[in-house]
């Protein structure tokens, strides 16, 4: 693990990591009371907005032709500046329209960034090590936010959102022209395919990526929107919320990837899928403020095992085919998320619980797909030696 954290990869995935996930999480902190109180958006509005937010999620796949003319590690710093502009001018827009505008963008550039960033973690590190950095990665993420959750919650009394987005896309850029003056690629590294790859024996990743994506785009539409519509959360409550949110993860993301490393990708996802049936159920029953928040910090928590859907694949696939199957997987999460968004919010309109009652229908069926799970270690082509071997 000491040997990973040497590596110039990890620093400079470290460093777009922590500014993507803190323009994400700043973003996300501020977005739904702006839409309600600057916009005066209502959930149809909202569930729209959050599925044309997953749209760039589903173009991923182009992914694998923008590599024939650039670098994967420079796309990468690209995708964070997209992402930190489209947050920067979000302040600019307060309606229905602007919103769209300015979302499409900065999801664009989250999007994008996520895929190199998952291909370049399963690229530079081996399946005994990747684990660990993705949950460090998540923990070092984690904490970034509680620090930007602070800022936002002490700025929010003497700052607009105007000037808090301007601030936070701003951040977000400055650290993707850092990007931009790196160079931390290694000459050793497997030569990826360049163009599209779907092979029969990755279908139980393709499921499992695509029923992830379906429940997780029900949870980051309705969760936050929840507690601010039906529970009444200020930005300071939600604010607070996320700061214990990401203390909570800073310290359980190593131990998780810890998990997966020593028990395995099967059992860590049986335990995430088994939890979040209890969790999105409850989201229908539940009436206390504090219940509701407890909900989404014990959602946050097993979220993070689904980096095993990752390390699944690097213990199945071939290693020239990371690039284009990152892209591939990250275009399958996002086909139900384009339109579920919107479903859910029509489905809210009718009772707010349905959406909440089909997510816990999703996780029972990954937690069914997820039994089927398994690994045979790979075996590498040995070189054939001229002659006869005694």
């Amino acid at each position: 693990m000491e040997s990973a954290s040497k590596k110039h990869m990890y620093r400079y995935l470290m460093m777009l990591t922590i500014a993507s996930t803190v323009g994400l999480q700043g973003w996300r902190t501020l977005f739904d009371n702006f839409a309600v109180n600057a916009a005066e958006l209502d959930g149809y509005h909202i569930g729209i907005i959050q599925s044309i937010r997953e749209i760039p999620g589903f173009m991923t796949f182009l992914v694998v032709y923008v590599l024939l003319i650039m670098r994967e590690h420079r796309l990468s710093a690209l995708s964070v500046l997209m992402l930190g502009v489209g947050i920067a001018a979000t302040g600019y827009f307060p309606s229905y329209g602007g919103l769209i505008l300015t979302t499409f963008v900065m999801s664009l550039g989250f999007h994008c960034y996520e895929t190199t960033n998952q291909s370049l973690t399963l690229q530079y590190f081996d399946r005994d090590t990747s684990p660990w950095v993705f949950g460090k990665l998540r923990s070092m993420a984690a904490a970034s936010n509680i620090a930007i959750g602070l800022f936002i919650y002490l700025a929010a009394g003497i700052m607009d959102f105007q000037q808090l987005f301007l601030l936070l896309g701003g951040l977000v850029v400055a650290v993707s022209f850092w990007g931009f003056s790196q160079d931390p690629t290694d000459r050793d590294i497997v030569p990826q395919q360049k163009r599209m790859v779907f092979r029969r024996r990755y279908g139980l990743y393709y499921l499992l990526t695509f029923l992830a994506g379906a429940r997780r785009q029900i949870f980051t539409s309705f969760a936050v929107f929840l507690m601010v519509k039906n529970f009444g959360f200020s930005v300071r409550e939600i604010t607070l919320l996320f700061v214990l949110n990401n203390i909570v993860n800073y310290f359980l993301s190593p131990f998780i990837g810890r998990c997966i490393i020593r028990y395995g990708e099967r059992r860590v996802l049986s335990l995430e899928y088994a939890a979040l049936i209890l969790i999105f159920a409850a989201y229908g029953i539940v009436q206390e403020k504090w219940m509701v928040a407890l909900l989404y910090i014990l959602d946050h928590i097993f979220f993070n095992f689904a980096i095993a859907i990752r390390t699944y694949f690097q213990k199945i696939g071939d290693p020239a085919d990371i690039a284009p199957s990152m892209a591939v997987g990250f275009t399958i999460n996002h086909i139900a998320a384009v339109f579920f968004p919107a479903l859910g919010g029509m489905l809210w309109m009718i009772d707010y619980r349905i959406p909440f009652w089909f997510g816990a229908g999703l996780s029972l069926a990954s937690f069914l797909a997820v039994q089927k799970i398994r690994i045979q270690m790979r075996v590498e082509a040995l070189p054939i030696k001229s002659g006869t071997d005694r």
